[in-house]
């Protein structure tokens, strides 16, 4: 298999287990599926890490996020 193949396919994956875990929070359903709103909420997420709050939210989510998976 060519290189550009591989890279593709890890990608492709990589994609899919982002898309995972919107679906696995729940996101999905609680907006109906409107991609307007989360890709909103993911830009609000992206602004609130480059802000002066970043590190706190980052731990905090870190946190919350090891937590689920390990009840999961």
């Amino acid at each position: 298999m060519r290189t550009w193949q591989v890279d593709r396919r890890k990608r492709t994956r990589h994609l899919i287990e982002l898309g995972g875990l919107v679906v696995k929070a729940g996101i999905v359903e609680l907006t109906g599926d409107d991609r307007a709103l989360i890709y909103g909420a993911l830009l609000w997420m992206a602004s609130k890490l480059k802000s002066d709050q970043g590190e706190q939210a980052r731990t905090l989510w870190a946190a919350t996020g090891k937590q689920a998976f390990g009840r999961d």
